[in-house]
């Protein structure tokens, strides 16, 4: 069972709302976002996901194409 399932909360500074997605910490980086704490994983409730998610976009598109 991971942390999701178990009802971790969302890291980001100010955020209370349950995660529905984790990312590595390398991976927020580029999105603008600011997470409290520390560790490898960072958790996203709905909202923070979906502003990652388009945030992140042009990045991910790179990648993806440089792998396929």
């Amino acid at each position: 069972m991971g942390q999701i399932e178990k009802g971790v909360a969302c890291s980001i500074s100010g955020c209370k709302n349950p995660a529905v997605k984790s990312v590595s910490r390398s991976q927020l980086a580029g999105s603008g976002l600011s997470a409290g704490g520390d560790g490898r994983r960072v958790y996203l409730c709905h909202e923070h996901a979906k502003a990652w998610k388009k945030g992140t976009k042009k990045d991910r598109d790179a990648e993806r194409a440089r792998w396929g």
